[in-house]
C-alpha cells in the first residue's frame, strides 16, 4: 500500500525548496535552488526581485522533484507552498505583475509630506507611538509606489504579497491565507480580517478596499493545481491545494509549539522567537499578534530584523580563511567558524553585540553597536559576540512575552540555519537557562507547512495526532547553569542597558 506524502514548497531568501513529506514526518526528496544573487538593488538600501523568479524557481525544482521520485511522485495528495513575508507585488486584473517585487529587506523611505489625519495623529502622539507610526509609514512599500509610482497604483487591481501571488500561480485563483498577512497592510490581526476604516490604524496603510486580496483560512482548500501550472511543475493538474501560512508561522507549528510553555526561536535571516496562544497578546504595546497556521491561534512575535544575516556579513568581511578551507574541504564555512566558538569563553571576555541593525517599532532610533573592545579580542570573539548578542535580544523578547502573557517558558524548541549547529545551540541552552530541543529536521518551516495539509486532508483527525506522528526530537541541549549565571548578569547589569545608554547618540544620526 502506498504511504501518502505532501508536496510542499518553501520560498526563502536565498532559496526556495520543494520536499515530499510523509506522515511520519521524514523528508523523503528535497530539490532545492539557491539564489545568487537573492536580489537586486537599482538604489541605495533597494531590494527588488522579478516575481516570476520565484515562480521560476518553484518550476524547477519541482521538475527536479520529479525527476527524482518515480513512482512516489503518484502518492502526493496535496500541495502547499510557504513563503517569505511582506515581500509586496501589484498586479493587474489578469494577475500580471506590474513591476518588480519589493522585498522585505527593502529599506526605502516615503518623503512623509503626506499628513496623518490630525485626530489621528493626536491620538498616537498621546500613546508615545506618534515617531514609530511614522516610520512605519515611510517604509511601506504601498506608500511609496502610491507617492512614487501613482501610474502604477492607478493600474494596480491587487496589492498581494509573494503568498498570494504563487497561490495564484499554482491555482488561477487570487486568493491569500490570513496566516500570511503579516507585513504593511491594512490588516486586523485581531479579528482576522481588513481594517475596518474606523480601526485607528487604517491610515497608516490606506489602501482602498477593492485592491486588497481575498482571503481564506489556513487549513481551507484553495483548489486545484491548474492546467497551466501543471505543464510548469509536473504536479497533477487538480491535485489539492491548502492554505497555510507565512514561513515563521509554519515552522512554529513544524516545531510542534502549539501551546503555552513552549517557544520557538527561529536562526533564519530575520531571528524570531514565537509563542503559541488560544488569547489575543500584544508581543509589545501596540505591536500586533500574528495570526498562526492553525486557524483561532495566535503567534505573539518578537524579531531580530537582520538577525542570522549578520553570519552571513561576518562571513563575508572577517571569514576569507574559513572561505578558503571550506571551498578545499567540501563543507560550509559556518562549520568551521561554529568549530571555533569553543576557543572563546562566555561572555567574550568582555565584549558585547547589540544586534539592532534595522529600527523597528519599538525602536525606531536603534543602530547596531559593539562595546567592550580591548586587545584580548579576535575576529572569533566577534563571531561569538554576534552569536550571543542575537540571543540576548531573543532572551529579552522571551522575557517580554513571558511578561504579557502571563506564561512561563519552560523549554525552546530551534529552527533555522544557525539550528544546524551543535555549538549554537548549547550557547542558546546556555544563555537562556532552559532546554533546547531540536527536531529531526531543520526544515521545520516545510514541515508545518505540510501538516496543515496533512490534517486538512483527513490524513489525521487534528493537529495533537498529526504533530504526535511527524515531529520527533532528535536532540536535547541541557543548560550549564554555571554559564548561564555569567549571562544572566552580563544580561541584567549590560545588555538590558546598554540601548537607553546609546539612544540620544542614535538620535544624532539621520540614517
Amino acid at each position: 500500500m502506498s504511504i501518502p506524502l505532501v508536496l510542499t514548497f518553501d520560498i526563502g531568501t536565498q532559496s526556495a525548496r520543494a520536499i515530499l513529506v510523509n506522515p511520519s514526518g521524514d523528508i523523503v526528496l528535497k530539490a532545492q535552488k539557491r539564489f545568487n544573487p537573492p536580489y537586486f538593488s537599482k538604489n541605495p538600501n533597494w531590494a527588488e526581485q522579478r516575481p516570476d523568479f520565484y515562480w521560476d524557481a518553484i518550476c524547477e525544482v519541482s521538475l527536479a522533484l520529479k525527476d527524482r521520485a518515480g513512482g512516489l511522485w503518484n502518492d502526493i495528495i496535496a500541495v502547499t507552498s510557504t513563503t517569505i513575508r511582506d515581500s509586496s507585488i501589484c498586479v493587474d486584473k489578469n494577475g500580471k505583475p506590474l513591476r518588480d517585487m519589493i522585498l522585505w529587506l527593502d529599506k526605502r523611505e516615503t518623503s512623509g509630506k503626506i499628513p496623518l489625519p490630525k485626530s489621528r495623529e493626536a491620538a498616537f502622539r498621546a500613546v508615545g507611538m506618534r515617531e514609530a507610526v511614522e516610520l512605519q509609514r515611510k517604509v511601506a512599500a504601498c506608500n511609496w509606489i502610491m507617492e512614487y509610482e501613482p501610474e502604477i497604483w492607478a493600474k494596480t487591481h491587487k496589492f498581494i504579497f509573494l503568498s498570494g501571488y504563487i497561490t495564484f500561480k499554482l491555482s488561477g485563483k487570487l486568493v491569500d491565507s490570513t496566516a500570511n498577512m503579516i507585513g504593511h497592510i491594512p490588516f486586523d490581526c485581531k479579528m482576522q480580517n481588513w481594517q475596518e476604516p474606523s480601526n485607528i490604524a487604517r491610515c497608516l496603510f490606506d489602501i482602498e478596499p477593492e485592491k486588497l486580496i481575498d482571503l481564506v483560512d489556513p487549513g481551507d482548500l484553495i483548489g486545484g493545481v491548474s492546467e497551466e501550472a501543471s505543464l510548469r511543475t509536473g504536479i497533477p493538474a487538480g491535485l489539492p491545494i491548502y492554505a497555510t501560512g507565512s514561513d515563521k508561522g509554519c515552522e512554529t507549528l513544524g516545531l510542534s509549539v502549539t501551546t503555552p510553555g513552549k517557544a520557538a526561536i527561529s536562526f533564519g535571516t530575520t531571528a524570531t522567537i514565537q509563542i503559541a496562544t488560544e488569547d489575543y497578546v500584544e508581543p509589545l504595546k501596540f505591536m500586533p499578534a500574528y495570526p498562526a497556521v492553525i486557524k483561532g491561534i495566535y503567534n505573539p512575535e518578537i524579531q531580530i530584523y537582520r538577525g542570522y544575516w549578520l553570519i552571513s556579513w561576518f562571513k563575508n568581511e572577517f571569514a576569507h580563511k574559513e572561505v578558503e578551507q571550506a571551498a578545499k574541504l567540501g563543507v560550509a564555512p559556518e562549520e568551521l567558524l561554529n568549530a571555533r566558538l569553543r576557543e572563546v569563553p562566555a561572555g567574550c571576555e568582555g565584549l558585547m553585540l547589540q544586534p539592532y541593525f534595522t529600527p523597528g517599532v519599538a525602536m525606531p532610533k536603534a543602530k547596531g553597536s559593539v562595546i567592550g573592545f580591548s586587545d584580548v579580542h579576535t575576529r572569533i570573539h566577534i563571531y561569538r559576540a554576534i552569536i550571543e548578542g542575537l540571543n540576548y535580544a531573543l532572551m529579552d523578547g522571551m522575557y517580554n512575552l513571558e511578561k504579557r502573557s502571563k506564561t512561563k517558558i519552560d523549554t525552546i524548541y530551534l529552527g533555522g540555519g544557525g539550528s544546524q549547529s551543535d555549538e549554537i545551540c548549547q550557547i542558546t541552552a546556555n544563555m537562556f537557562g532552559l532546554p533546547v530541543y531540536r527536531i529531526q529536521t531543520y526544515e521545520a518551516c516545510g514541515l508545518g507547512s505540510s501538516i496543515v495539509a496533512f490534517v486538512s486532508h483527513g490524513v489525521f483527525k487534528d493537529y495533537d495526532e498529526a504533530l504526535e506522528s511527524m515531529v520527533h526530537i532528535k536532540d536535547v541541549f541541557s543548560p550549564d547553569m554555571k554559564e548561564h549565571e555569567i549571562y544572566d548578569d552580563l544580561y541584567s547589569d549590560i545588555f538590558r542597558k546598554v540601548y537607553k545608554k546609546l539612544e540620544p547618540l542614535y538620535k544624532k544620526y539621520k540614517k
